[in-house]
């Protein structure tokens, strides 16, 4: 029995992932149709419309924005959305959730998260990414003159710490933000630097030392 339920945990991973995965990519294209394909069959005379114009539009629609964004007045109009939009309590959490999230994840967060480093705490070893390293803005009480920004994300969440914290505490690590990220996310189960098909999930077998498979 247990060799069975390991067998279908294991065939679990594989599935439950590439699911939720093709369904929220479904669940948006589907969505961007209804809405955008509706207003096309509102305004188009009959016969005109096809299907797909919807998610299509979109598409184009969200590359038209991401150019329409290098533009000084764009920039202006939407730093002024933002504003507006922090100014409203609960409008505020929620986007400024989702617009970091967002940020962390994009591909500019190379440039927001500076370095990969391991904070060093007694015996204890934190993974973390440098955001700032001038911090004379701070109040000194926050013993910001000469520290540094290190954020430290949390496994199987968005969410995590940000600490301030000496030099002599952080130490540089041969990672990627990409692979850091994935490996704190994933509380240490993925590995780094592992091609896609070694990152699948293996068939149940022996620990070492016990014959079997060996461990990947």
């Amino acid at each position: 029995m247990r060799s069975i339920g390991k067998t279908f945990l294991t065939g679990l991973a594989a599935v439950v992932p590439v699911v939720v995965t093709l369904y929220l990519i479904f669940w948006m294209a589907a969505t961007a149709e209804s809405v955008l394909g509706g207003l096309f069959r509102a305004l188009l005379p009959n016969g005109w419309y096809w299907p797909g114009m919807g998610l299509g539009a979109a598409l184009a629609l969200i590359f038209l924005v991401g150019m329409l964004m290098h533009a000084w007045l764009v920039q202006r109009a939407y730093g002024w959305l933002e504003r507006l939009l922090y100014h409203i309590p609960l409008v505020r959490s929620v986007y400024g959730s989702i617009r970091d999230v967002f940020n962390l994840f994009s591909q500019a967060h190379e440039q927001t998260l500076h370095q990969t480093v391991v904070v060093s705490l007694g015996e204890l070893r934190l993974i973390g990414f440098v955001t700032r390293r001038d911090l004379e803005d701070l109040p000194p009480e926050m013993g910001a003159s000469g520290h540094v920004a290190v954020y430290l994300p949390m496994s199987y969440m968005i969410g995590g710490y940000l600490v301030v914290v000496p030099p002599s505490a952080i130490q540089p690590i041969d990672m990627s933000v990409e692979e850091a990220l994935r490996f704190t996310l994933t509380a240490g189960i993925t590995g780094i630097r592992s091609a896609p098909d070694a990152a699948a999930p293996k068939p149940p077998g022996r620990h070492p030392g016990g014959g079997g498979e060996p461990p990947g």
